[in-house]
């Protein structure tokens, strides 16, 4: 499997493959690396992926687009990722071994897909955790090592930090909003004392540490000279290992091939609805795919509208959702890319105006028509809106949800009628309530189950710099430690 830029460019080496492309990021040219082309599942793989454990499926999945690594290696980068030990936080009364299991809200009719049941209670550890492996893997291999500089929102921080830390060749460099995630969020990274991880809090929103990152992987000189890696989902291992779990529950939501099913994703970012996008290419019988956002509604806007307006960081709202505080969705431009027919030229032409600034407006295309032909809708939620969704998803069916999954479910059922009549609706779970403790009391009266391994966690000594969205400041810091 060879990638391509959504730019144009094939990278460097020409026409590279996936272990040239995992440890870069972005591509020389700006743009986001994607498959040359989908591969398209047929009903015969359905039917034989339909009875594989978590692992197979990756496996069986990733070897779609992992053709670099030889298959007993990759197979057992995927045995050794996804183990009930990994994800050791399955609630009572489900199947350790699931990994992923759904949780019925109406049984068949509207579901949460348990994603949170990593080491940091959070979906980032499904995709995060495979990607601390295969860095180790292709580093010892080459002989490399990398530093490795992200952008968290709240939950990609602490995610990458658990996956990288300790791991061989690898620094973590973490670049998180300053007093913008929940405590715990900040816990999580903050507490972390291990010699390869490096936290910092940029004294702005997460769109000026992400701009950072963007910044910093376009300084190719710097790049080259201090080996700087990827993980926020610009990485295209992070998306391609997301696609995993929309096969995976699909699987469990349907008794057979021929049924179809609907998915709703909390969003700011756009790679995790970005995986399902292309589950639904490579043939996965996806009805409807409901896209939700909360007060920074810059998606919405543009599903909406055809107009894609991302905001400056004055305008970028602070909420009780915070890791979808974001205003410019690195991850849309994939999407962006097989809107417009794959034309590199028209992604780098509408993204020159959104360096620049400024909107793009598609509502007199013939891609804004086209958008329903990857079956998507979308709707936003607000502050009161997950209040009501909390306390009304606790009272009805004893089931406690974070802020960010109650931004799903509350488009979920606001938008239940665009889903075909039958079909099973899944809203994807992105963390555990506790990481979000402060609404959830708001919300309830009470506080959110503490799992036993993190209880203490806020009150650990935490280690952290603070610095301004200064993206030399930051280079010189980096180039100090290296």
């Amino acid at each position: 499997m060879k990638y391509i830029s959504t730019r144009g460019h094939a990278g460097q080496p020409a026409n590279p493959e996936f272990c040239d492309i995992l440890l870069g990021g972005l591509a020389p040219d700006g743009g986001l690396y994607l498959p040359e082309s989908y591969p398209l599942i047929g009903r015969e793989e359905l039917d034989a992926w339909r009875s594989l454990s978590y692992a197979e499926l990756a496996f069986a999945i990733l070897s779609k687009f992992i053709t670099d690594i030889p298959a007993a290696d990759l197979k057992a980068i995927c045995d050794k990722t996804y183990t009930a030990a990994v994800y050791c936080h399955v609630r009572p009364g489900d199947n350790a071994a699931d990994i992923t299991p759904v949780r019925w809200l109406e049984d068949g009719k509207l579901g949460l897909l348990e994603l949170s049941n990593g080491p940091t209670l959070a979906f980032k550890d499904m995709a995060m955790q495979l990607l601390g492996n295969l860095f180790e893997y292709v580093l010892a291999k080459r002989g490399e090592s990398i530093n490795i500089l992200g952008a968290t929102s709240g939950d990609t921080g602490s995610a990458a930090e658990y996956a990288m830390r300790g791991k061989q060749g690898v620094r973590v460099f973490m670049l998180s909003p300053h007093g913008k995630m929940s405590a715990f969020q900040r816990a999580q990274m903050y507490s972390l004392q291990d010699d390869n991880i490096f936290n910092i809090a940029v004294t702005g929103m997460f769109d000026d540490a992400q701009d950072i990152v963007k910044a910093v992987s376009n300084d190719h000189a710097f790049k080259a000279k201090h080996r700087i890696g990827a993980v926020n989902s610009i990485n295209w291992a992070r998306v391609a290992a997301q696609i995993v779990y929309y096969f995976k529950g699909y699987f469990e939501a349907t008794k057979s091939n021929d049924e179809q099913v609907a998915f709703c994703v909390p969003s700011g970012n756009f790679g995790n609805i970005c995986a399902g996008h292309i589950a639904r290419q490579m043939g996965l019988p996806v009805a409807k795919l409901i896209l939700a956002t909360n007060e920074n509604n810059v998606l919405d806007e543009f599903f909406r509208t055809g107009v894609y307006r991302p905001r400056k960081t004055a305008e970028t709202s602070v909420t009780s959702s915070p890791s979808m505080d974001i205003s410019k969705a690195s991850n849309f431009e994939r999407f962006v890319f097989d809107l417009v027919g794959r034309d590199p030229k028209k992604v780098a032409e509408l993204w020159a105006e959104v360096d620049a600034g400024r909107p793009f407006d598609l509502t007199t295309t013939p891609w804004f028509a086209r958008l329903d032909d990857f079956a998507f809708v979308s709707g936003s939620s607000s502050h009161a809106d997950r209040l009501e969704t909390i306390r009304s998803i606790y009272e009805t069916y004893g089931v406690m949800i974070d802020t960010h999954t109650a931004d799903g479910v509350k488009v979920a059922r606001e938008l239940a009628a665009e889903v075909p009549a039958g079909v099973p609706l899944l809203v994807l779970e992105t963390a555990l309530p506790v990481k979000f403790a402060e609404t959830i009391r708001e919300a309830l009266g009470r506080d959110p189950e503490v799992p036993a391994d993190l209880q203490g966690l806020e009150t650990l000594p935490q280690r952290v710099e603070v610095m301004a969205p200064d993206g030399e400041q930051i280079k010189r810091f980096i180039a100090e430690r290296v």
